[in-house]
């Protein structure tokens, strides 16, 4: 970046562990005192040659002058953030002006080195970008800063390596066998992959999922709502198109790309069936790895990204995605880090900081939206609110973030509600469609609480599993299914018994609500979904989320019945078999599973929600537990709701014929669930309670690698984990969430045992659901 003329650049004063000190010093200050600060180093990469763009550095840089280096580099101003930089520093120093999402991050290098006879202390965290382009670009097409860049030129990176690894003196140097051999072992693997072999992967990760068509009872859905539910299929995949944008800025197009390509080859066909499961380049089973790669990605041809040339259609990119799935998903900048969110958080009023930490909105860069204005040459309106603005970040509502496509799935659901004949639904659609354009949700909410309708409907932003920065943030989903008013009526039961439930639950009276509403259960048969149901689905939800609400009127619950009944025939019997020991098989029956899912949903309505802390502010378990909440809370429904099916079985209200077969069918749901990968908030909360319950000696490993349940202790391994984690719960207790889900949710010699098993005789990790009824809808549209 070339020095201004007035005032000397300052950066930020980071530490050595690269986090912001919150001091900045000028930048002739920072290199005279060995001061660690942050850069970024962008990488222009060409397909078809196999090359990477290389600038010569000015003669009057005060750091290695006249020497080969990186296609574009500079230092991140203080307040300045990375992606920003590496897109402004791209157009100054080259005259490429390229979108956030040619830009794909790789990984961070420390760089550490003394120059200029020890007056330039370099102490470098570098954010390392690639921008893959299909060809070279024309050198003629590049407009250089010539206080910057002398000229640039194309070499093949194995060249480079070779040259780098020699240590040209025409070169600036990097050690191509230390952590900067990153660059070239990413981009060898990812163009020397055997297409074979990668077949084989796809095929081996497609097999966990079984394919299953969910068939639904139609007898006693009116005509007025067969009517009303072809418009319901088409609003739901509206609501795939929004999930697929909050989980990465390119996931839409990647979709698109890999759909119109499917049947090119064997292999893109495997690629585009493996994203329908995932909904995303990164695979759920598997630790969320990525299945694919930026050379997998869309073509995007940008005619104007730089000077024109004559005979040059211009610049064509692949839109990029990170290799590591990004913990903010596309809900917060991707260079966001929490210290930056929380400062900006700390500066807001208290209506402001429960927007920026809300369900219902995003949050961006004020920067950003500058840079693009600026870019494009466009005039920047709408920016009074910058006026003394000391942060970067702002907040964005679901509703102007996604309003094309809600405005569309608003027009859908009340066109729905105009067609059917049942008046609580029609409330509901109504009140959705309203919610979906104001971004208030309390009342349809409410409305879906109190659906009774034989065609039920879950639509909206609800579960906050895609955030694990923080947890904060809601993604889309939806729901559409037929009541079993049978199975319903059975349910009665629990809904009933919240309140005494929560009186009794292990933990002290002081955290214990007086005032837990009974939660009415609804049991459907699943018809179509779509949105945030991507990898293992999903047998039960119990919404809504919203804390206000939860005090209020409790919760509700839906029950998938058809799904269940296919993950115990073709995944959960199987595990018994192969993992439970022979004299306990039996107990292993779909009545108790069932039950235990039940209650499992029931239970995230009672324990800690909203909660008073040490200093005596008011707050709530979300808010203070953060990306640690998902995983905890999907723990304490799951172990609680196994102290409390054995609370009810002590007070006759539910048969003792459950007594054994509860415990054995939660073992062997244990390895059903924590195949879902430790990344997922249901296998690790499964993790932790296996491995805690298996120290207490209630699960026992056998010999001949089989398990059981020792009855006598089972019951005081449940009791003590519930008191665990709702007390932590309770007291809003980070530090100790951290510690209990660090020491058991972790991939133990006994699970490997059971997983490994379950891989040897392939038995399925989840189900691919089919949608016939709905198929059949969509396909009459299309």
């Amino acid at each position: 970046m070339a020095e201004p003329l007035l005032h000397e650049e300052h950066f930020d004063v980071l530490t050595k562990t690269g986090q912001r000190t919150g001091l900045s010093k000028p930048r002739g200050d920072v290199h005279r005192d060995g001061d660690y600060h942050a850069a970024v180093h962008v990488w222009i990469f060409s397909e078809s040659t196999q090359e990477l763009l290389l600038q010569r550095r000015a003669d009057c840089k005060d750091s290695w002058p006249g020497l080969w280096d990186i296609s574009s580099a500079g230092h991140i101003s203080a307040g300045d953030s990375s992606l920003i930089t590496a897109r402004r520093e791209l157009h100054e120093e080259l005259g490429v002006i390229l979108p956030k999402d040619a830009f794909e991050f790789l990984f961070v290098f420390l760089q550490e080195c003394v120059i200029n006879d020890g007056k330039f202390i370099n102490n470098e965290f570098n954010d390392v970008y690639l921008v893959t382009t299909l060809a070279p670009i024309p050198l003629e097409a590049f407009t250089l800063q010539e206080s910057e860049v002398s000229a640039v030129k194309y070499i093949s990176c194995e060249e480079y390596k070779r040259l780098l690894a020699k240590e040209d003196p025409e070169y600036v140097p990097y050690d191509v066998n230390g952590k900067y051999g990153q660059l070239f072992d990413i981009i060898a693997q990812r163009y020397k992959e055997n297409m074979e072999e990668r077949s084989l992967t796809l095929q081996k990760q497609l097999r966990r999922y079984v394919p299953i068509s969910l068939e639904a009872e139609m007898t006693g859905v009116t005509d007025a709502d067969k009517k009303a539910l072809v418009l319901l299929v088409q609003a739901a995949t509206i609501i795939d198109d929004i999930f697929n944008l909050q989980v990465w800025y390119s996931n839409p197009i990647l979709k698109d790309w890999l759909k119109e390509h499917a049947d090119t080859s064997h292999l893109d066909k495997l690629k585009w069936m493996y994203y329908l499961i995932n909904k995303s380049p990164w695979s759920c089973l598997d630790e969320n790895k990525a299945f694919l790669t930026t050379a997998d990605s869309a073509v995007k041809l940008l005619p104007e990204a730089t000077k024109s040339i004559t005979g040059w259609k211009g610049l064509e990119y692949r839109a990029a995605f990170p290799l590591m799935k990004p913990p903010g998903a596309n809900f917060y900048p991707p260079d966001m880090d929490k210290m930056e969110f929380e400062l900006w958080k700390g500066s807001l009023a208290k209506d402001k900081q429960e927007d920026a930490t809300g369900f219902f909105s995003v949050i961006r860069r004020h920067g950003e939206f500058m840079l693009d204005a600026s870019l494009s040459n466009n005039t920047v309106e709408g920016t009074d609110d910058l006026v003394g603005s000391t942060h970067d970040l702002y907040s964005i509502p679901f509703s102007q973030e996604y309003k094309p496509f809600l405005k569309k799935a608003a027009e859908l659901l009340h066109k729905a509600g105009d067609l059917t004949d049942s008046p609580s639904l029609k409330r509901l659609l109504h009140s959705k469609a309203d919610a979906f354009l104001s971004n208030e949700y309390i009342d349809s909410d409410i409305a879906w609480m109190e659906l009774d309708s034989k065609l039920d409907v879950t639509i909206g932003p609800y579960e906050t599993y895609e955030d694990t920065l923080f947890g904060y943030k809601a993604t889309f989903e939806a729901f559409i299914g037929v009541r079993d008013d049978h199975a319903t009526a059975q349910l009665k039961l629990f809904g009933d018994n919240l309140q005494v439930l929560e009186q009794n639950l292990p933990m002290d009276d002081v955290y214990k609500s007086k005032e837990v509403i009974a939660a009415p259960i609804r049991v459907i048969q699943l018809v179509y979904n779509a949105g945030d149901v991507k990898g293992p689905q999903t047998v039960a939800f119990n919404l809504p989320n919203d804390e206000r609400i939860v005090k209020d009127r409790g919760t509700s619950m839906v029950m998938l019945k058809n799904v269940s009944e296919a993950k115990f025939k073709n995944i959960l019997r199987p595990i018994a078999e192969a993992c439970i020991t022979k004299e306990q098989q039996k107990y292993v029956d779909f009545e108790s599973f069932f039950t235990h899912t039940i209650c499992h949903e029931c239970c995230h309505g009672i324990g800690p929600h909203t909660i008073i802390l040490p200093n005596g502010q008011k707050s709530t378990v979300r808010l203070e537990l953060q990306e640690l909440h998902s995983s905890l809370e999907e723990a304490k429904a799951d172990i609680v709701g196994l102290w409390a099916l054995r609370f009810l079985i002590g007070q006759d209200l539910l048969s003792k014929s459950l007594l054994k077969s509860m415990y054995v069918s939660f073992l062997a749901g244990c390895f059903r669930s924590v195949r879902f990968g430790l990344e997922e908030a249901h296998g690790k909360g499964q993790a932790l309670q296996f491995n805690w319950v298996f120290e207490k000696g209630g699960f026992i490993l056998h010999p001949d690698e089989t398990f059981s349940v020792d009855f006598a202790k089972i019951e005081g391994a449940v009791e003590s984990l519930s008191r665990e984690i709702l007390t932590i719960q309770a007291k809003g207790d980070k530090p100790a969430a951290y510690a209990l889900l660090e020491k058991y949710a972790k991939m133990t010699q006994p699970l490997r045992v059971a997983l490994e098993k379950l891989e040897n005789i392939q038995v399925p990790v989840d189900i691919a659901p089919r949608f016939p009824i709905a198929d059949k809808i969509l396909g009459k549209i299309g």
